[in-house]
């Protein structure tokens, strides 16, 4: 069995060896439908990507985040070099706000998945002025009731984005020019008096470097103003923080650290309720610079993951715990585990598992 698996990882390394490039090239991995309106019927998207390998590739499967949102796919296998498709069409209806979904590829190129993703926003008075802005916050209404800043890279240096609002009171709101939140995240509020009606703007400025983790994270501000519906306007910002890579040279990455999984996929089987059950997931670097594992991270308070080592040399090979808790919850469970590393070609990788909890 060691022998197996020796074996199993000297394979892994003679083919990351000559992997320069994502064997499965996505012209764009998210997209963005922008206002979409809920009574208009469902909105389409085509995904391509080109086959970089020197062999046909097949899409084993394409399973979508949520039931409003309905894939497909090339159903043939897609010569070198040609181009194939996935496409994701999303039902608005009923899905008033922000919406923000994902669709996970598995190929036969690759045993890591694939992340898509599809977002926007569901304007639910069709014709309506300021119909996106359904989210209160005393008289600031807004697209949503959180600030998502979505993918930060980890360096000094401030990302922003900007939060329109509208003043859906009957008097001027001025924002006093005071904020209250960490060190690394900036607010600012444009014009600083929103007359009735009108829109306004928060800009949120968030410096990665400063915050000094990775993966998802969720931190909290407060804005004071003079409205009378709410004074002080709490919010909660969420942003994913992971390094940057894209001004690597060529000859840098032939000489990085690559990630690799025994396997993306893990069954739990059957389990007992309010038990927890653990897994191993094996994981090896096949690169020529050692690999550093920044962060495991669940997708729920159910989950617990960690590296067992969180650096790694060249050829060595650990790996990762996966405890997964049901706390109360019954019947099929589908959740993942997101790995960030400083493997430039894939520094985001996921273990997706299921299990059925018995009742």
């Amino acid at each position: 069995m060691r022998v197996s698996f020796a074996i199993f990882f000297m394979f892994l390394a003679v083919a990351a060896s000559g992997q320069m490039v994502k064997l499965v090239q996505f012209r764009e991995e998210i997209f963005d439908f922008g206002s979409v309106k809920e009574q208009g019927g469902d909105v389409t998207h085509e995904f391509l990507f080109t086959n970089a390998t020197g062999r046909p590739i097949k899409i084993l499967s394409v399973q979508a985040s949520c039931g409003c949102t309905t894939p497909a796919w090339s159903k043939e296998p897609v010569a070198p070099g040609k181009t194939g498709f996935i496409q994701a069409s999303f039902n608005p209806k009923g899905r008033p706000g922000y919406f923000n979904k994902s669709l996970t590829v598995t190929t036969d190129a690759d045993s890591n998945p694939i992340i898509l993703q599809i977002k926007g926003q569901v304007a639910t008075e069709v014709g309506a002025p300021n119909s996106e802005f359904q989210a209160s916050n005393g008289n600031w209404k807004l697209k949503s009731g959180s600030f998502n800043m979505g993918k930060v890279f980890v360096k000094d240096e401030f990302t922003v984005r900007d939060f329109p609002f509208v003043n859906g009171g009957t008097k001027d709101i001025t924002y006093s020019g005071k904020y209250v939140g960490p060190a690394f995240i900036k607010v600012d509020v444009q014009p600083k008096t929103v007359a009735p009606g009108s829109k306004g703007n928060v800009k949120i400025s968030y410096n990665g470097k400063m915050k000094g983790q990775y993966g998802f994270q969720s931190d909290n501000v407060e804005i004071f103003t003079d409205d009378d519906q709410n004074f002080t306007k709490s919010f909660s910002i969420y942003a994913t923080l992971e390094d940057e890579f894209a001004n690597l040279k060529p000859e840098d990455l032939a000489k990085a650290p690559q990630l690799r999984l025994q396997t993306t996929n893990l069954d739990f089987g059957r389990v007992q309720p309010n038990a927890s059950t653990e897994r191993e997931v094996q994981l090896f670097n096949a690169g020529k610079k050692e690999l550093t594992i920044k962060s495991v991270q669940g997708n729920c308070t159910c989950i617990t993951a960690s590296a067992k080592k969180t650096t790694l040399k060249p050829g060595e090979s650990s790996t990762i715990r996966i405890s997964f808790n049901p706390m109360d919850r019954k019947g099929t469970q589908q959740k993942s585990v997101t790995i960030y590393s400083n493997d430039p070609q894939n520094p985001v990788q996921r273990v997706l598992f299921s299990a059925y909890v018995e009742d």
